[in-house]
């Protein structure tokens, strides 16, 4: 293919940000090249905040043709958590041509070697982030994100985390040098030398499989780390949001073919309603590697059957809080409070459990008793969403009716400490938005483990009453050994509890956040710095990102000769 765009333009263009994303990963300090504030957009061909609300207009109601092959129908149905139907319909893919189609640019892709491959995924993301406004748009009318979370977790913090992947992968494939002489003493004899080659090959095409929250944030990694490495990436969005990851395709594919490359080495597979083809892809033998964010049966499903593929699961899991004592009350109920409403709890990293021991916890306010402590964080919540235009910018939409039902059902589940009250969202009328429920919960009753042992996605959380710190620390053991947690959370000013706390974390691989009182919550990781799940408990097979999460995507291929 004739190529628009050099190999040695986009070096130009992008070598010295993949050398910046190298050196963040090594030193885990702050970096973003993408700006997470609004007014930052509008030059240098960035949409603007009116310019990108236009774009995603424009998209209401039309036909998202990408121009690639086997399009045997149109397909759609989105309709956003705020109220309004998208109308976007999208290609329907006929797999026995689509697949053989994207399989055809392989070994041009695999020979350009990684750092092409490193700068193509640069530009696509460059391209992205600057339509993050028109982004925004799309990414909060499928997930039910407030604008500002859309804008920057959809939008900068998402092209972070594909950029970060996008590092990882360039490190892992220069690991191994491309050539080299090999020379063997022999005594007396001549010397045994030989001339080896190293490529790396790629698996074969990748599958991402979307989820309905955040479809770029968890869509992005397992796209770029299988690209950057040298494989084609088919995109199954979640088919209620599908736009976000179909926009993104559209994009790679512009700047593969402009590249030189073949743009079907990105493609979508939209769906009918109810067609479920997930696991008919799966199953395909072409499907080499598979990355797969969403409810934790399903993410089972393909650990136990995708026997052919490389699986990557995000799943779910009990997310746990030991609230043992603190120096700084305040701070810790009002950082609670805004990592229980963010979002609605719609985020895998959200608290659940919250245990505080029943005789109480020492703070700099003095003792607090269990009954106090979770009546002062219901406070909190409420004074955080007091204000229905700030709580409205907090909470965003219900995504779902599954969530919608779990959250009716909790106020049966034990004592409400906070109930859910609904409100109303004056620009969006048909949004379905609630606050978080509390319920107070005996962790020596055997009929309440079966709810605090149940990981129940939405803005619900228990408090959970254990007789000493000892216990805590085992109940958190037994609730990540058993149902696994993306994030842990624990507020001590005793050493021996923290250090109890600390060990059952590394001992069953959970990632722990210790009395957080600012700006910074449990809920939240930063890439480049932070990881993302472990890949080390039944929460995730994998961690955003590290170097297991692309070292596997491609082998090492060695061609050896006499010199």
């Amino acid at each position: 293919m004739t190529a628009a765009l050099s190999a040695h333009e986009l070096i130009a263009r992008h070598r010295s940000t993949l050398d910046q994303a190298l050196e963040a990963i090594r030193t885990r300090a702050y970096w973003s090249p993408h700006p997470e504030h609004p007014k930052a957009y509008g030059e240098n061909g960035s949409l603007d905040a009116a310019a990108g609300k236009a774009a995603f207009d424009a998209l209401l109601g039309s036909r998202l043709d990408l121009g690639q092959p086997g399009t045997d129908d149109w397909v759609g149905g989105e309709a956003s958590p705020y109220g309004i139907d998208l109308g976007v319909t999208y290609p329907h893919a006929d797999l026995d041509v689509l697949l053989p189609a994207m399989k055809a640019g392989q070994r041009a892709w695999r020979d350009a070697g990684a750092e092409q491959r490193a700068v193509v995924c640069l530009e696509i993301l460059k391209r992205v982030s600057d339509r993050t406004h028109e982004f925004a748009h799309v990414v909060m009318h499928t997930s039910g994100q407030a604008f500002m979370m859309a804008f920057q977790a959809g939008g900068p913090h998402a092209q972070d985390r594909g950029l970060e992947a996008v590092a990882y992968a360039y490190v892992e494939q220069v690991r191994t040098p491309d050539n080299a002489e090999w020379t063997k003493p022999q005594g007396k004899r001549d010397p045994l030398a030989m001339n080896k080659q190293f490529t790396p090959v790629p698996r074969g095409v990748a599958l991402v499989i979307g989820c309905n929250t955040f479809p770029t944030w968890n869509g992005y990694p397992g796209l770029f780390a299988s690209l950057a490495t040298g494989n084609a990436v088919l995109v199954k969005p979640h088919p209620r949001a599908v736009l976000p990851l179909a926009l993104t395709v559209r994009v790679a594919r512009e700047v593969l073919a402009e590249a030189g490359f073949d743009p079907n080495l990105v493609a979508l597979a939209a769906e009918r309603p109810g067609e479920g083809i997930a696991k008919t892809l799966a199953l395909r033998p072409e499907i080499r590697i598979i990355d797969y964010t969403g409810s934790t049966e399903f993410g089972d499903w393909l650990e136990a059957n995708a026997r052919q593929a490389q699986v990557y699961t995000e799943k779910a899991g009990v997310n746990t809080v030991v609230v043992h004592s603190t120096s700084d009350y305040k701070g810790m109920l009002s950082n609670l409070a805004f990592s229980l409403s963010l979002y609605s709890g719609q985020m895998c990293t959200t608290p659940q459990n919250l245990l505080v021991p029943r005789e109480g916890i020492s703070t700099d306010q003095g003792p607090k008793s269990y009954d106090e402590v979770v009546a002062d964080l219901a406070t909190s919540v409420d004074g955080l969403l007091g204000d229905d235009a700030r709580a409205n910018a907090l909470l965003g939409a219900i995504v779902n009716p599954d969530v919608k039902a779990r959250l009716e059902a909790a106020s049966g589940l034990g004592e409400v400490a906070l109930a859910s009250r609904e409100i109303t969202n004056p620009d969006f009328p048909g949004a379905v938005v609630r606050t978080p429920v509390i319920v107070k919960l005996d962790g020596a009753k055997p009929d309440d483990e079966a709810a605090y042992m149940s990981e129940c996605f939405g803005p619900v959380s228990f408090a959970v009453a254990v007789d000493s710190a000892a216990d805590a620390a085992e109940l958190l053991r037994r609730t990540v050994r058993e149902k696994g947690a993306m994030t842990v959370g624990a507020y001590t000013t005793d050493p021996e509890v923290e250090q109890a706390v600390r060990e059952v974390c590394l001992e069953e691989a959970a990632q722990l956040s210790l009395n957080l009182t600012g700006g910074v919550y449990v809920n939240q990781t930063a890439a480049f710095s932070d990881f993302h799940g472990s890949g080390g408990n039944p929460a995730a097979s994998a961690a955003l990102c590290d170097g297991a999460f692309v070292a596997n995507r491609f082998r090492v291929v060695e061609v050896r000769r006499d010199a």
